[in-house]
């Protein structure tokens, strides 16, 4: 159960689903309310896909480049390092991702889907979390639905998008995006000193 509830809370570390409320309210806000729920569920939606896409293919991907676990383990973790340096020390995510926001008439795929809910560094993380050569089948498709979960709370939070950023306010936001961004730069290291610790 701890188990669980640690890879729940990376999820939700690393998928950030608070940092991407200001996101979605930006980039829905020439839209009714009918069609912002649309876009909040299919965008979820679609950033599941994405990331279950990974979870099936980085794999074969990563053993069809021959790529040892250890190197793995080292190179994904140093990228989720750097993914988490953005969130703490850059503008943060909600700033940097609504700045990339062109076109307000087609925003449920891009910058919502991704790389909002399903960022580079969820798409890393989620395939560290199924390696063939760490976890069983089983482990690996309990994550699968541990991702659906987060995503589920992810969709939750942008149909209630309005009231938590009336709630917590805009400043509040990049505070606890920040915060998600230490925690995982704290996994991303230990991820980085397990593939070197086994390496040699």
């Amino acid at each position: 159960m701890t188990e669980i509830l640690t890879t729940i809370f990376f999820l939700f570390a690393v998928i950030d689903p608070i940092g991407s409320v200001p996101v979605y309210l930006e980039a829905t806000k020439e839209f009714d309310k009918k069609h912002k729920r649309k876009i909040a569920i299919r965008a979820s939606f679609i950033a599941f896909l994405i990331l279950l896409f990974f979870i099936v293919i980085g794999q074969l991907i990563l053993e069809g480049m021959e790529v040892s676990l250890d190197a793995f383990q080292i190179s994904g973790g140093v990228i989720l390092f750097l993914f988490a340096l953005t969130m703490i020390f850059g503008d943060g995510k909600p700033e940097i991702e609504k700045s990339k926001i062109t076109d307000y008439k087609h925003v449920t795929i891009f910058p919502v889907a991704i790389p909002s809910i399903a960022s580079p560094g969820a798409i890393m993380a989620v395939v560290l979390l199924t390696d063939n050569h760490i976890y069983t089948i089983e482990q690996q498709l309990l994550t699968t639905g541990l991702v659906l979960v987060v995503i589920g709370l992810t969709s939750i939070m942008l149909l209630a998008a309005s009231s938590i950023q009336e709630r917590i306010g805009a400043y509040g936001i990049t505070v606890i995006s920040k915060i998600m961004g230490l925690i995982l730069a704290s996994y991303a290291v230990q991820s980085i000193l397990t593939g070197i610790s086994d390496y040699f």
